[in-house]
């Protein structure tokens, strides 16, 4: 069943430092829309995330600005990750003579990625924009306003999360979600990212899509707790007595944990599973013989593959 998503009011102070601007581009991914949010209890403001560049958005961020104060200036716009609605926005906001009179914003975003690993939305980020490269544990300032990068890869490879000091609050962009799950590339990154977050015992989080989540770390033990749950039902099926030698494939996972349920969610299950898998065989617990590039066109091989368990058992360690 579909969860019925809050409805969020289009621009909201939600502390004496923190308010939210909606990207106004809701959507089956989006959930209400890309949270951006304006930080700052001074007139100096960072802008975290600044939407998917919708022509309704930067009339809404300056009239936003000087609700909150008649002299608030935009010094700096950070971007959580390279997915194309936190970031679309930057072109208008850039040349937008109210935000930026004197060119003077500074746009910072985690750059360092490994070779190979390809955003597709940053194929779009556009060519004259300059990036100052986060770094984890760095910290920005905003007069009494303290933010803090912690690099949290796992939904993406550029991922970052965000330690508001004064708060004990993480803005937390798309690893934590405020209703529902969150997507990811690479399972073992993002559990390890979820339970660095956990050290920092959150009050609250500020995510990139859906409300404030009130209890923070409570929120995040829950999407780590998630994911070892089906990571065990996984193992479970892996390990069942007579199908060691002929293995699984992600559909056939799929087919058993989600009977019952609508066969049009098949699909995007068995990419989580497939991922899943993929931990796995990190792990040294399982293994398939047959290797596919992770991309659209090998879909229907990666779906089919055979998976067998590798690591011996026993009753205590399922």
């Amino acid at each position: 069943m579909t969860e019925v998503l809050a409805v969020l009011p289009k621009f909201s102070q939600l502390s004496s430092r923190v308010w939210r601007v909606l990207g106004l581009n809701p959507g089956k991914f989006t959930l209400q829309g890309t949270n951006t949010y304006l930080l700052g209890a001074g007139a100096q403001k960072i802008l975290l995330d600044c939407g998917e560049g919708k022509p309704d958005y930067l009339s809404h961020l300056e009239t936003s600005l000087q609700d909150i104060q008649s002299d608030a200036y935009i010094s700096d716009i950070i971007i959580s990750h390279g997915h194309s609605d936190h970031w679309g926005g930057l072109t208008d906001i850039l040349n937008s003579s109210t935000l930026n009179p004197n060119n003077k914003i500074q746009v910072h975003k985690f750059t360092a990625i490994p070779e190979g690993y390809h955003i597709d939305h940053m194929d779009r980020f556009p060519d004259n924009i300059s990036l100052n490269s986060l770094v984890d544990n760095q910290i920005f300032k905003a007069q009494d306003t303290t933010l803090r990068v912690i690099y949290t890869p796992g939904h993406t490879k550029d991922h970052c999360t965000f330690w508001l000091e004064e708060e004990q609050s993480i803005f937390t962009a798309d690893c934590v979600l405020g209703q529902g799950t969150a997507v990811f590339d690479d399972l073992s990154e993002y559990i390890t990212g979820l339970e660095r977050l956990v050290t920092f015992q959150p009050k609250q989080l500020y995510p990139g899509h859906g409300p404030v989540v009130v209890e923070g770390t409570a929120k995040i033990q829950e999407y780590v707790d998630h994911r070892l749950e089906r990571e065990n039902q996984v193992i479970q099926l892996l390990t069942k007595e007579g199908t060691l030698e002929q293995g699984w494939t992600p559909m056939e996972i799929v087919e058993t944990l989600y009977k019952g349920y609508p066969e049009s969610l098949y699909i995007p299950a068995a990419r989580g599973i497939v991922l899943h898998l993929h931990k796995l065989n990190k792990d040294g617990k399982a293994k398939t013989l047959e290797k596919h590039a992770f991309i659209q066109e090998n879909y229907v091989q990666i779906l089919n593959a055979k998976w067998y368990w590798t690591q011996k058992t026993s009753k205590n360690n399922l």
